[in-house]
């Protein structure tokens, strides 16, 4: 006989998880070089500096260009560094929340990460609009690359956690194990 439905004290343990690769994400954003490039190649960005170079047929980069010189670029690392570390927090008391059945601090674990949420998104924004504003020259075509999608794909998994953090507390029975598990389907 075959039954379906949501093993809820089984389940629990996803949302750690899910967690950990929100900061496996932000670490690649924070720490990754391609942030944005050009099409010929010419050019690239990460979240700390920029490099140029004149000539594509050369491997010499000229990366002297500081990001932090700018005040939208020490703007956008506080902000995603205050998220990730906020991250951290609610990574740490998730293990606390789904460990000892305290249904109260799940909820301060979502109010939490939806403020790092919004600190991300802010950042997100601030960077590719006055990247575009203050840094592009040339015709080149401008590309966000790779690593400032690793940031917005950490802001989306925050996002459903935040949202899964706020709604566990309504289901603390089940959590808890105190219901039966509720069967979906039941093949006869």
């Amino acid at each position: 006989m075959f039954k379906c439905g949501i093993a809820y004290p089984r389940c629990k343990w996803i949302l750690p998880l899910l967690l950990l690769c929100a900061i496996i994400f932000d670490i690649i954003a924070l720490s990754g070089n391609g942030w944005v490039e050009t099409d010929p190649n010419l050019e690239f960005a990460s979240l700390w500096r920029r490099c140029t170079r004149n000539t594509v047929n050369t491997d010499q980069w000229n990366c002297d260009h500081s990001i932090m010189s700018y005040a939208w670029g020490r703007a956008t690392a506080a902000m995603l560094l205050i998220g990730f570390i906020l991250l951290i927090i609610c990574f740490l008391l998730s293990f606390v929340g789904l460990c000892v059945p305290q249904m109260g601090i799940l909820r301060l674990i979502g109010a939490l990460l939806f403020f790092a949420v919004i600190c991300q998104v802010i950042a997100l924004v601030i960077y590719p609009s006055k990247y575009t504003l203050d840094l592009v020259n040339g015709n080149y075509k401008y590309l966000y690359s790779w690593t400032y999608g690793f940031g917005w794909s950490s802001t989306i998994v925050m996002f459903g956690c935040a949202v899964l953090f706020c709604c566990l507390p309504n289901y603390e029975d089940e959590l808890i194990g105190n219901v039966k598990t509720k069967y979906f389907y039941t093949s006869p």
